[in-house]
């Protein structure tokens, strides 16, 4: 019995030790590991919304990683690239509108200005003579003295200043000035249209730079900003049209700025260049031979008031000098009746602005004679592929006319069924 008991103890003992010993190994150890807190990305706002919204920015063309999306797979395929080459053709075409606006804005601020002189030249040419005709009819009257002395003087020296201010206002044409300006602002704002046009399109190449050079440069010669040395001549010989762009170069638009829908042969067929050749007849025969003859007309005119308002008012200086000099009536007559006339033919001339009329017809004709090469240098061109596509080179005709594609057709048709004759009544322009 002892020893059993003794042999219980010992299991009682084995056992508890057991436990203690599976209780300190099967314990669970808490390990203190360090915690990592998620990183911010380096990018900035605007590159994150740039990217989540799919926009390329210019950064993407370098060659720096960028870890934070070094997992995202990116197809070259479908990212524009730009060349360096075409980088710099953008760059010069930025340039050139730059200077194409301001060239815009300095036209605008001079055609004001110009518009101005011719207004207040006006008015004060009318009061100077009107004034000097006043002034030989109160002498007429007035007893012999020093009134009388100091009223011929004074009329005298008023007359010889509206003379001088005639002869110069005469040269310039400050209204046909004015009318050069305006047409040269809406010029330089159709280039810079153009210009952001081929920018919109993309891809711009070496002779689109060059063409908008030379466009710009032609502009320049057209219209001048200075007035001495290089002032269009006013009372020309013959009368030219205005020619205010460089010598014409084939364009043809390539086939991805047509999203590849160039049909047959560049979308011309023999009905279009038939078309065009009739177009081309009724401008030459109607259109440009009318505004030929309105603007020497009116070139006429322009010269005819151009002498005789300086004329009158040296008459009207002449007779104002030999007041009370010589015992007869025509220095009185001369005096006033040619301040008169001298008022008259001054605002005819310069209050109807005669000269910018001219201007206008001569800028009309100028716009006919480029449609009709623009056309010819179309149709001239043997390579269809070499032409401006044949669909757009229509819709522009059309509009340019003031027509639609169906009255430009229907105007061609008319012109055929007329046999081509001088009987033929309808003009092309209906803007003019």
């Amino acid at each position: 019995m002892g020893t059993n008991l003794v042999s219980s103890k010992v299991c009682s003992l084995s056992y508890c030790s057991t436990r203690k010993v599976a209780a300190t190994i099967n314990a669970p150890k808490i390990q203190v590991t360090k915690i990592s807190t998620p990183r911010l990305p380096t990018r900035s706002l605007v590159a994150e919304l740039d990217y989540l919204n799919n926009y390329v920015s210019a950064t993407a063309t370098t060659h720096v990683k960028d870890p934070y999306y070094s997992n995202i797979n990116t197809d070259s395929s479908t990212t524009p690239s730009t060349s360096t080459l075409n980088s710099m053709e953008v760059i010069k075409l930025h340039l050139i509108m730059e200077i194409v606006a301001d060239r815009l804005e300095m036209h605008r601020n001079i055609g004001v200005q110009r518009d101005n002189w011719n207004h207040l030249l006006l008015t004060s040419v009318n009061m100077i003579t009107l004034s000097g005709a006043t002034m030989v009819g109160l002498a007429a009257i007035s007893s012999s003295g020093a009134p009388l002395v100091a009223l011929k003087v004074s009329s005298t020296i008023l007359y010889m200043v509206a003379t001088g201010l005639l002869v110069i206002m005469n040269k310039i044409q400050p209204s046909q000035l004015a009318e050069e300006q305006r047409n040269a602002a809406r010029l330089f704002k159709q280039l810079r249209g153009e210009l952001r046009t081929r920018l919109a399109i993309g891809n711009p190449t070496e002779n689109d730079v060059d063409e908008a050079m030379g466009k710009l440069l032609a502009l320049d010669r057209a219209y001048p900003l200075p007035l001495l040395g290089s002032m269009i001549e006013k009372f020309p010989q013959t009368v030219e049209p205005a020619v205010c762009w460089p010598k014409q170069k084939q364009k043809c638009l390539r086939k991805e700025e047509l999203g590849g829908k160039l049909k047959g042969k560049n979308g011309w067929d023999a009905r279009l260049e038939e078309e065009m050749k009739k177009i081309v007849m009724i401008l030459k025969k109607k259109d440009m031979e009318d505004y030929l003859r309105l603007s020497k007309k009116v070139l006429n005119l322009n010269k005819v008031l151009a002498i005789f308002g300086p004329l009158l008012t040296g008459l009207a200086a002449l007779g104002s000098g030999f007041l009370s000099s010589v015992n007869a009536s025509w220095p009185v007559m001369f005096g006033v009746i040619g301040g008169a006339l001298a008022s008259v033919v001054n605002t005819l001339q310069h209050g109807g602005q005669v000269g910018m009329v001219f201007e206008l017809y001569r800028a009309t004709l100028g716009f006919f004679k480029l449609m009709e090469e623009n056309i010819e240098l179309n149709i001239n061109e043997q390579d269809h592929d070499k032409r401006e596509n044949g669909e757009l080179f229509e819709i522009t005709i059309a509009l340019q006319l003031g027509r639609s594609l169906s009255e430009l057709r229907q105007l061609a048709a008319l012109f055929s069924s007329s046999g081509e004759d001088n009987d033929y009544e309808e003009f092309a322009s209906k803007l003019f």
